[in-house]
């Protein structure tokens, strides 16, 4: 592996490319050659169709998963939040890097003025494609108007300056990353706001039977942040949930220290939202997340669910 350039994978937006790049850094600064491998997914070319439309998971990581499978990259660099909770055969995580701030974001156009989500003028539109933060913004503010809002984040960031939208909810992971931390007007806290599970984690994937490549990437793994994650994935999994269903999730350290999994499920208009949170095991956070998931699902989120799936009112998602 010393001998040749590795192979990396990414997405080929700007925001992946600075994660991929993250990877790259830190592998190069171990004495590696790498070069970066982009690649559009279904998700980054069919931008004027619903995703809910084209119908399949990982719609913005399958053309890498398929690429490392057949050799032509040696790992690939995600966000975690894009990646099924199921790893298709033959792939696994080799590496979780110390996640960003997971929490979303509201950002506001010049015109508008407000300085928080409850200062947003009645009747403002506030563009977002995340089910989750739909319902959640639905759910504070019913009378604002949510729009969709396609794009990678410099297209959505310039789609509010030019007042397509008044406002829109971002992840502040995303504009840190990208150096665009002043478009923030203010962080949305949880655990009454929840992120996407896993948001603000990059994740590197490689091969199974790479053993060589799993140990180049083991200094770039955080242990905190793997803990974190699989407890909020682990909830996702076991409610069955993805882009078509409004879910949070975040592992995060209350007042005494000690890790905490909060996490909800609503209909996509933020009605009746089931919300729970269990200490987190850290021996085996996916047991708590099951064991989470598993209370609200006492609490009336089966029911919520098969409404869900069963109903014609899925709004198209999209990748936060």
């Amino acid at each position: 592996m010393n001998d040749r350039s590795i192979r990396i994978g990414t997405r080929s937006s700007e925001l992946a490319l600075r994660q991929a790049r993250i990877v790259q850094n830190a592998l190069e600064e171990a004495g590696l050659t790498c070069e970066l491998v982009t690649f559009k997914t279904v998700g980054d070319k069919k931008l004027d169709e619903p995703l809910s439309a084209i119908g399949a998971k990982g719609l913005f990581t399958h053309e890498l998963e398929i690429a490392l499978s057949k050799g032509k990259v040696d790992c690939c660099v995600h966000s975690l939040k894009d990646l099924p909770t199921e790893s298709p055969e033959g792939l696994e995580l080799g590496a979780i890097l110390e996640r960003e701030d997971p929490r979303d974001v509201l950002v506001v156009n010049s015109v508008t003025q407000a300085d928080s989500l409850m200062s947003v003028p009645a009747g403002s539109r506030v563009g977002t494609s995340s089910l989750r933060r739909r319902a959640q913004l639905l759910a504070l503010r019913p009378d604002l108007e949510v729009a969709e809002l396609r794009g990678n984040v410099p297209t959505r960031l310039k789609k509010v300056d030019q007042g397509q939208v008044h406002a829109a909810i971002l992840a502040a992971a995303g504009l840190i990353r990208l150096n665009a931390r002043q478009h923030i007007t203010q962080f949305l806290e949880p655990p009454d706001w929840l992120p996407a599970a896993g948001q603000g984690a990059i994740a590197v994937q490689i091969r199974s039977d790479d053993e060589e490549m799993r140990e180049l990437l083991r200094p770039l793994h955080h242990a905190p942040t793997d803990i974190a994650v699989r407890a909020e994935r682990a909830f996702l999994s076991a409610l069955e949930g993805g882009c078509q269903v409004p879910i949070g999730a975040l592992a995060a350290r209350d007042a005494e220290g000690a890790l905490v999994l909060h996490g909800f499920v609503s209909d996509v208009l933020g009605r009746d939202p089931v919300r729970g949170s269990i200490p987190v095991n850290t021996d085996s956070p996916e047991e708590s997340g099951a064991a989470l998931a598993a209370d609200l699902r006492t609490r009336g989120a089966t029911s919520l669910l098969m409404e869900l799936r069963n109903s014609q009112q899925l709004i198209s998602p999209q990748p936060e």
